[in-house]
This record gives C-alpha cells, sequence and structure tokens, in this order.
C-alpha cells in the first residue's frame, strides 16, 4: 500500500450524517450512551460526553467502577453472559454502546448494531480486535501491513511444528486474551509445552473451559515500541503523533509523546496505523456502521529502523492518557467527539506543547489487599509542569493501576523523571 493511497483515504470524510440532539439529558429525547466497561478510560470518555450534553450509563461486572461513579446511571453484570447483556440492552434502549473491554458477548453485540444502534466502533470491529487470528490475517494478509513472521495452532502440536517454522526465540499469545495474560517467550522447544499451559490458564476467560487457539510469532529484535492514536470520524481518518512506551509484562508503565525517533520512522508508524483503521472501518462500512472512534495502532520500531504492525484497540488506549498533557484535545474528547458524529481534522490532534518539550505519563500501580488512600498531593504536585489523576478504584487486591502521574519536561528524559517523581512523592496507604 502506498503512502499516497493512504492519505487519500485517510482525508476521504465519511457517507455517514448522524445529528444528535445533545444538552438534554435528563429530558425527553435524550442522545443515550452506554458504556460496556467502566474504567479509567471510560471515566474519562464519560466526562467528555457528559460535558457536550449526551447521557450516560456506564456497566461493570462490579459496583463503583470508576465510570459509573460519574455517570447518570449504572449497571452491574456478566457482559459476557448473552442474555444478561441482552437485558442491558432492552432496558436501557442506548442510541450508541461503546464496548470499553473485551469480555462481550459479541452475538449480542452485533444484534444490537442490526438492531439500529450505533456500536463504537462497530460490531465488527470489536469481534475483529478481540481475536488475533482474524485481526493479524486482516492487517497483514489482506491489507498487506508488515508484522512479524506467525503461525496459529489449536493444539500442542501445531504449536510446536508453528515454533519450528517461526524459529526460536518466540512468543506464544491466546488469540483471545490481552494485556499479556496467558503470553510467553519460549527461547527453546524445552519450554513450548509450558507456553501452550500458559496460554491455556493464563488468559482470560480461562475458567470458561474450552481450548483457546494460539498465536506464535518469531521474538523480534525490537528497539522500542510505539503507540499511534488514530481517529476516524465524519471527517475522515487523522493520526495523532506517535507516542513512546515503556511495559513491564504486557501492561502499560511509562508513555511519551512525541516519541524520540526519526522522522522516517514516525512517518512510517503513522502510514501503517492509518493503513490498519482504513481497513477496519472499511469492514464496518460494508456491514452498514461508521467504524468512528478512536484506535490504539501499537507497533514494533526493529534495531534496523523498520516497523512492524503487532495489535490494535479499539478504543482509547493506556499509553494515550499521556494526551491529558500532551494535545489540544485528549484521546478522550477526541473518542467522545468522533462517535457523536463531529468531525475530527488534523488540529484536533494538534499537539500544545512548547518548542521540542515532551509530555510524559507514569502508571501508578499499587499492591496491598483493601482500599487505597493517597496523601502527600500538594508534595508530589509541587514541581511546575506536573499532574495527577486518581481513578477512585474502590478496592485493590494484590496490583492494580489506581492512578496516573502526567508531566511535561524539557525533553523525554526530564517529563519521564518528573512524571516518576511524582509517583515516588505519592503516600498511598492500602488499608
Amino acid at each position: 500500500m502506498t503512502e499516497t493511497a493512504v492519505n487519500t483515504v485517510a482525508n476521504t470524510p465519511s457517507s455517514f450524517t448522524i445529528n444528535r440532539p445533545l444538552g438534554t439529558p435528563l429530558g425527553k429525547h435524550p442522545t443515550r450512551v452506554l458504556f460496556l466497561g467502566s474504567g479509567e478510560l471510560g471515566k474519562e470518555v464519560t466526562i467528555e460526553l457528559m460535558r457536550l450534553g449526551a447521557w450516560v450509563c456506564a456497566a461493570d461486572s462490579y459496583a463503583g467502577a470508576p465510570a459509573q461513579q460519574v455517570a447518570h446511571e449504572y449497571r452491574v453484570l456478566d457482559m459476557a453472559n448473552a442474555a444478561e447483556l441482552q437485558t442491558l440492552f432492552d432496558d436501557v434502549k442506548p442510541d450508541i454502546i461503546v464496548p470499553e473491554v473485551e469480555a462481550i458477548a459479541t452475538d449480542v453485540l452485533a444484534g444490537a448494531a442490526a438492531a439500529g444502534a450505533q456500536v463504537v466502533p462497530s460490531a465488527e470491529i470489536a469481534a475483529i480486535c478481540m481475536d488475533r487470528e482474524r485481526l493479524r490475517v486482516l492487517a497483514h494478509e489482506e491489507l498487506g501491513l508488515p508484522t512479524t513472521p506467525y503461525r496459529f495452532a489449536g493444539s500442542l502440536e501445531e504449536l510446536r511444528a508453528g515454533a519450528v517454522e517461526v524459529g526460536y526465540p518466540c512468543v506464544v499469545k491466546p488469540v483471545m486474551s490481552s494485556s499479556g495474560h496467558g503470553q510467553s517467550v519460549v527461547r527453546s522447544a524445552d519450554a513450548i509445552d509450558a507456553a501452550w499451559v500458559e496460554a491455556q490458564e493464563g488468559r482470560r476467560a480461562a475458567d470458561e473451559g474450552d481450548v483457546s487457539r494460539v498465536i506464535v510469532e518469531a521474538l523480534a529484535p525490537l528497539e522500542r515500541e510505539l503507540t499511534v492514536l488514530t481517529v476516524s470520524s465524519s471527517a475522515g481518518i487523522v493520526t495523532c503523533a506517535p507516542i513512546g512506551q515503556r511495559q513491564e509484562s504486557g501492561d502499560y508503565r511509562e508513555s511519551w509523546q512525541p516519541a524520540t525517533s526519526s522522522e522516517a520512522v514516525l512517518a512510517q508508524a503513522q502510514l501503517i496505523a492509518r493503513g490498519a483503521v482504513e481497513g477496519l472501518v472499511a469492514r464496518a462500512r460494508q456491514a452498514g456502521e461508521t467504524g468512528w472512534g478512536v484506535f490504539g495502532v501499537e507497533l514494533f520500531v526493529l534495531t534496523d529502523g523498520s516497523v512492524l504492525f503487532n495489535e490494535v484497540s479499539p478504543r482509547p488506549h493506556d499509553t494515550g492518557m499521556v494526551t491529558m498533557a500532551s494535545q489540544r484535545l485528549s484521546e478522550f474528547a477526541l473518542h467522545a467527539r468522533a462517535i457523536l458524529g463531529l468531525p475530527i481534522t488534523t488540529d484536533h490532534v494538534a499537539l500544545t506543547l512548547p518548542d521540542d518539550a515532551v509530555a510524559a505519563s507514569h502508571a501508578i500501580v499499587v499492591a496491598g489487599d483493601g482500599e487505597a488512600e493517597f496523601t502527600n498531593l500538594a508534595g508530589a504536585l509541587a514541581e511546575p509542569g506536573t499532574d495527577l489523576r486518581i481513578f477512585a478504584k474502590p478496592e485493590v487486591h494484590g496490583h492494580r493501576r489506581m492512578a496516573v502521574a502526567l508531566a511535561i519536561g524539557s525533553d523525554e528524559a526530564n517529563a519521564r523523571a518528573k512524571a516518576g517523581n511524582v509517583a515516588e512523592a505519592l503516600e498511598i496507604t492500602v488499608r
């Protein structure tokens, strides 16, 4: 796919025209938005939607989730249970459904879209992005995007054969999981059996009892990872400045924007991101859906400077929390506007940082068993150019991301250090 072709599609406005009534969320004809999943990302999007006058209901598997605390109404249910999810849809009668988690009964979601609800970005996209096999086939085999060598396996024997084909070291992941759950790095054939067990037992929804297919892919000589937030709206597709990131065990720990890479690498990253989202949105349009919203496209930058597609999240991305400090509109504001049918252009995704400055975010992960209480905020935020978001999750059991520190610095190292200092200065008690 050439850059010219991608940019042509990226600048093509949507054929959909939706002019939803806003401003009377408690009135007779509100625009009703239902969140499936109510974590910290959904909380920020909920706030942005309420600023624009939408009515919001936040659903999750437990009460007191972050978005539930700020929504007009909330519900508690097992969203992977088809009957419970259908009952929720019948009760709320949403105009817009926003999936924020993977564990959702996708058949019921597709039924809601067929009945006229706007699923964000679409029921088809949500199903594809939940399934690493469907997503990789679309990205590499249909759209021609560069990826690591890979094979799929439905049994231990197939996994052994696939690992030989892609070579060691390799990475084994369940096709239907996320955030590093069930993932293993395998450096020799002796460890492949253990990787199969981890993929089955460590994945999300492991208690459902079925056998998960897995993807085995070559472990690329990785230099860094990037996220490119890509927005599909009624005005077409635009990309934000690439975001650098650091992960631990598959979970985000730090991010910074703009990423510090060569102009060629950043341009290639944005090109691949646009290509991935273009392909997904085309699928949505074929099904009569909008495909609108923010996509977090994850990319690998190799030691030779080449850029590979990894995965895409059909919603705001963890690493994109840095946009609360870096952009004119955060990824949450962009998501809210896009799903309501408002146009998003390059001006909306512009950075608002001083020349050569960098913004950074630092995830605050709390360990313990009980309620997490934060003190010494005054000391933590004493340095200019720093900020903090406490997610207000009701409890932590084990390890849980409970807040994020934000900072603007003179360069990447300075911004990351300032955000880390905020996290370090906080006094957190779990009891």
